[in-house]
């Protein structure tokens, strides 16, 4: 066989160099999350955020207790500082006292030796070291006090601080993760390339479309649903006797949700319109409004709490 030429021999040394370094440096693409995995993560991130919100309310009480403490300090030393005024002129009655009762040039020895002196000198001597100490001591408490408040308060505040970020951290990986299950949700079949909808008949044992049915299953897959979903409603007007619309309940029926269940209608009718041309969603009806993708409109008042759509998301179909 032919001996390879020097330009053949380099080329094939480059060639061989480049594909061992390229696994190194470029690394391969790493597969993309199951839908499965995504909402694994989705669920472990959210308990994350409530740890971290409990935690976060936690230091906010804390916080206010510190600042209570601090304001109690600020009380004492208001009293302390009273008490430091009256002492001091205690302590200047007793010295002028002394002074009127003893002459202060006498030594020790020549104090006066009658009983009647020498007790009111011993009394007046054991309170002014009284009043000097109680002074001393509460000026020592409000020091303390003051000084382990604002203590308190910086690291209660730092940590707040910390805890509401890590917080923000994780509200953003979950709009992330949310973000890569909205783009899993499949388009209904149907869609025309203008954008419209081919009609489809209702059928199987829950007498409604295939896109309602699909619609219905990305609801239940997205969301944790606290009550009974209906479909098919025979009798009735609307969307509903063509297999072509479902009542999302938020409350057992007639009654207003809960602030929780609310805010859960809130993310479903938001997310229903979302996904309105994917899944081929006409409008949905929620409180009162409804909305067929260019904003919310206020309904006429049907007279209860069911009819106004109060304890229900109403999602209609194309």
């Amino acid at each position: 066989m032919a001996a390879s030429s020097p330009a053949k021999l380099a080329i094939g040394l480059v060639t061989a160099a480049a594909l061992a370094i390229l696994p190194a440096n470029v690394a391969a693409a790493a597969p993309k999350p199951t839908e499965s995995e995504l909402r694994a993560q989705l669920k472990q991130l959210n308990n994350k955020v409530d740890k971290l919100i409990e935690k976060y309310n936690l230091k906010r009480v804390e916080l206010a207790e510190a600042q209570e403490a601090a304001r109690n300090a600020q009380a004492k030393l208001a009293a302390a500082e009273q008490t430091l005024a009256a002492a001091e002129q205690r302590v200047a009655e007793i010295a002028r006292l002394r002074y009127q009762n003893i002459d202060p040039s006498l030594p020790g020895f020549m104090l006066p030796s009658n009983g009647g002196s020498a007790a009111l000198l011993e009394q007046l001597t054991a309170e002014q070291q009284a009043v000097v100490q109680s002074v001393a001591k509460a000026r020592d408490e409000r020091k303390k006090a003051s000084e382990e408040a604002a203590a308190l308060t910086a690291k209660i505040k730092s940590d707040a601080a910390t805890v509401a970020g890590q917080r923000g951290e994780a509200e953003d990986v979950i709009k992330d993760i949310e973000k890569k299950l909205q783009d899993l949700v499949p388009v209904a079949t149907g869609r025309k390339s203008n954008g419209t909808w081919a009609p489809e008949l209702p059928g199987g044992t829950d007498n409604i479309t295939p896109r309602t049915r699909l619609m219905k299953a990305q609801v239940e897959k997205n969301f944790a649903l606290p009550f009974t979903v209906g479909c098919f409603r025979g009798g009735s007007s609307g969307e509903h006797p063509l297999g072509r619309a479902c009542d999302f309940m938020m409350s057992t029926g007639g009654s207003m949700p809960t602030a929780a269940n609310n805010a859960l209608g809130d993310r479903l009718a938001e997310w229903a319109l979302q996904n309105k041309d994917k899944l081929g969603v006409k409008y949905v009806i929620w409180k009162q409004r409804i909305n067929s993708g260019s904003g919310w409109r206020t309904m006429s008042d049907r007279g209860s709490i069911t009819e106004n759509h109060y304890d229900h998301v109403h999602i209609s179909m194309n």
